[in-house]
């Protein structure tokens, strides 16, 4: 599940439409879960949705939209996906869209935790410094729903810190978010 509705204040601009490369910064994040052992792949839309949804659409993603992605931040986005996912799907992958950094070896280290029965809440460290992406089982899901206004995905671990497992990674992309003009020009490709 990417998380690609917000509207990048801090940023000035919508960070997920920046050029990366030859594509952009939520066509390269998408790029790298393609890559992965990712079944499949949703985008949380919500400003600027046409465009990302078109980006989506060329990595052959569902997209879902977020009406409310104004108001609820991070949180919202996800309760809006996760409401709508089969009851098939047994955990979500929470990828954030300004992630490109985050290659699918990492993606896959957090999958083989989750197939190997480490738990419901997984999330890869680097250096004692928990990241993103994070996965959550479904175990969670209703908790997760539960979760009040203001609230961030974050807090459903910090509720759960005996259950969380962590999965050490070798690379600081799990900490890098494309936030603000000099985060982009720091990292994207030349």
């Amino acid at each position: 599940m990417v998380l690609a509705a917000g509207e990048g204040s801090r940023m000035g601009r919508a960070k997920q439409l920046l050029p990366w490369g030859e594509t952009t910064v939520l066509g390269q994040t998408l790029r790298n879960l393609r890559q992965s052992s990712v079944q499949h792949v949703v985008v949380v839309t919500g400003h600027r949705a046409q465009e990302v949804a078109a980006i989506a659409g060329q990595a052959d993603a569902e997209v879902v939209h977020n009406e409310a992605y104004a108001e609820g931040e991070m949180l919202s986005s996800l309760q809006v996906a996760v409401a709508q996912l089969p009851p098939s799907c047994p955990a979500v992958l929470v990828m954030l869209a300004d992630q490109p950094l985050v290659g699918p070896q990492i993606i896959n280290s957090l999958l083989a935790a989750f197939e190997a029965g480490h738990g419901q809440l997984i999330a890869p460290v680097f250096e004692g410094r928990r990241g993103n992406p994070v996965l959550i089982g479904r175990r969670y899901f209703q908790e997760l729903l539960a979760l009040p206004r203001g609230a961030a995905p974050r807090d459903l671990l910090r509720r759960h810190p005996d259950a969380l497992h962590l999965v050490p990674v070798d690379s600081d992309a799990i900490l890098v978010d494309i936030d603000r003009p000099a985060d982009y020009e720091a990292h994207r490709p030349s």
